[in-house]
């Protein structure tokens, strides 16, 4: 073979790998129509995803049974001979393993790149990701027992629509009925999150959310407190994740860190009251510092509770 042949056999190759893993990648990704789970970490999402797959599993074999898995070896060791054959083979190749691929029957568990920096997505397929993640998070929280270390909160996808706001209401429309239309009720919230996309303004998409609500059934009513349902919306780039959970308060906002934690005990009546009385001593004893001072600590106070605000909408991804 000539020089000029082996240059151009190379550059074919180098062709048709790159064209190859674009085709991967972006069946990786999260697209409009997959249903799942998001997962969000800190700092570290290869450990997140290894976490993930261990508890997903583990919970999962317990409700529907161990997963039958396929044997795929002979993919890879094809993938590797198609290095050594000529172009045309190698695509015909590729051709006729996504064919059978697509007969195959899919894992149930599949992590694909989320689109936004410490989140993940796993793909679920022949189950319900809504009830999965509830049925882990209140074994957590009864058990109190940890089972991760870098998953922070997971939050189940249940339906997904282009993020602009004419289609978020439109799929909305008919995706909230079996919780919110007549004759079916609630007391609700509505947690909104964006990230990597600046086209959808926060309140104008609660409010129109609510407005649908209200005109599914005028019983349903807004609980920021305490409320039985809570309506996830999650904006990744061009793509709208929804569901809608319950004892979303209770499971710590589906925190798998929070919801392991043991519940603050409530201070009894008389160590309020003694509080109280020390504090009235302290500002009396207080009393005579100079106005200065005292606009000093009121500043300092009211950036405290700024802070404080700013941490717990960090840590919701969200608001109602």
């Amino acid at each position: 073979m000539s020089a000029g042949q082996n240059d151009s056999r190379k550059r074919s190759k180098k062709r048709y790998a790159a064209g190859h893993n674009k085709r991967w990648k972006g069946s990786r990704e999260l697209e409009v129509g997959m249903q799942g789970i998001l997962i969000t970490c800190n700092m570290n999402e290869r450990k997140c995803t290894a976490e993930a797959f261990n508890l997903l599993n583990e919970y999962a074999d317990k409700l529907y049974g161990p997963e039958k898995l396929q044997d795929n070896t002979e993919g890879s060791s094809e993938e590797e001979e198609a290095e050594e054959e000529d172009v045309d083979d190698a695509l015909k190749k590729e051709v006729a393993q996504l064919q059978a691929s697509g007969a195959k029957q899919q894992r149930r568990f599949q992590a694909l790149d989320s689109g936004a920096n410490n989140v993940i997505f796993i793909r679920t397929q022949n189950l319900e990701s809504d009830k999965l993640v509830h049925h882990i998070l209140s074994d957590l929280h009864t058990t109190k027992k940890k089972k991760s270390r870098v998953i922070l909160r997971m939050l189940p996808v249940t339906g997904t629509c282009k993020a602009f706001q004419e289609d978020m209401v439109k799929y909305l429309t008919t995706f909230l009925e079996p919780w919110f239309k007549t004759p079916n009720c609630a007391t609700y919230q509505i947690a909104f999150k964006a990230r990597n996309s600046s086209h959808n303004k926060r309140d104008e998409i609660i409010k129109s959310i609510a407005g649908l609500v209200g005109k599914l059934n005028p019983k349903n009513k807004v609980d920021l407190t305490n409320p039985e349902l809570t309506i996830i919306v999650e904006v990744i780039k061009a793509v709208c994740c929804i569901s809608v959970l319950k004892d979303y308060t209770l499971y710590r906002k589906y925190n798998v860190q929070e919801v392991v934690k043991e519940d603050a005990p409530k201070p009894d009546g008389a160590a309020i009251k003694t509080d109280t009385n020390m504090a009235d001593q302290t500002k009396t004893n207080n009393a005579g510092e100079d106005d200065k001072e005292g606009k000093k600590d009121e500043g300092g106070e009211d950036k405290n509770v700024a802070e404080d605000k700013q941490e717990v909408d960090n840590g919701d991804g969200g608001g109602e």
